[in-house]
């Protein structure tokens, strides 16, 4: 169940990132972000977040000028310090599609992470697909200057919701592309579960 749980994670990401490419005109370089840390030995270290956009690189003018504005403003409502947020060159992303787990060591690496984005210039986004978040963990993220976007559907702004930044800001529906799609996913889950659970 816990593989089937993190493949479904690893899903969100690449469908995130491919959307993020498609309708924003980024590359596969672009839309990826990693960074290197040291170790013991003078070994080394990579790590990465789920998906990036360097403002600068979005081609389309109306688009850019949308996730520009949107930046400077989620920068704002988080606190962000006024000089910090005008070095801001993009937005990185960890995607998820829930967060049920209390694991502080998953936690402490992604502030760790934010901190190191901060440092590049980059904002760091939180983006949970569904609403699995316990809310004493959502704050702390906040309380750490992440921006949290959740699964809220309706009327949550494009600062709540993943799904409305998506659209507003993004220029795709992915709330649309799950219903749509429903069915199929479900299926497939169905699928694998019953080929596991099936004693051979």
């Amino acid at each position: 169940m816990t593989s089937i749980y993190r493949q479904v994670g690893i899903g969100c990401e690449f469908l995130f990132r491919r959307i993020l490419q498609n309708h924003l005109g980024l590359t596969d370089e672009e839309v990826r972000w990693s960074y290197t840390v040291p170790r013991a030995g003078g070994k080394t270290r990579k790590l990465h977040l789920d998906a990036r956009i360097p403002v600068a690189s979005v081609r389309d003018t109306a688009r850019r000028r949308r996730v520009r504005s949107w930046m400077r403003d989620a920068a704002r409502r988080i606190d962000v310090d006024t000089s910090v947020a005008k070095t801001l060159k993009g937005i990185v992303f960890e995607i998820r599609q829930g967060y049920k787990s209390k694991d502080s060591k998953r936690q402490n690496a992604d502030i760790a992470n934010a901190a190191t984005a901060y440092t590049k210039g980059l904002l760091p986004c939180a983006g949970i697909l569904s609403l699995q978040i316990d809310e004493d963990i959502a704050q702390r993220y906040r309380n750490e200057r992440w921006v949290l976007l959740t699964g809220l559907t309706g009327n949550a702004s494009s600062h709540q919701s993943i799904y409305t930044f998506c659209k507003d800001v993004v220029g795709y529906d992915l709330a649309g592309f799950f219903q749509r799609n429903s069915p199929a996913l479900k299926r497939e889950v169905e699928i694998v579960l019953k080929t596991l659970l099936t004693p051979s």
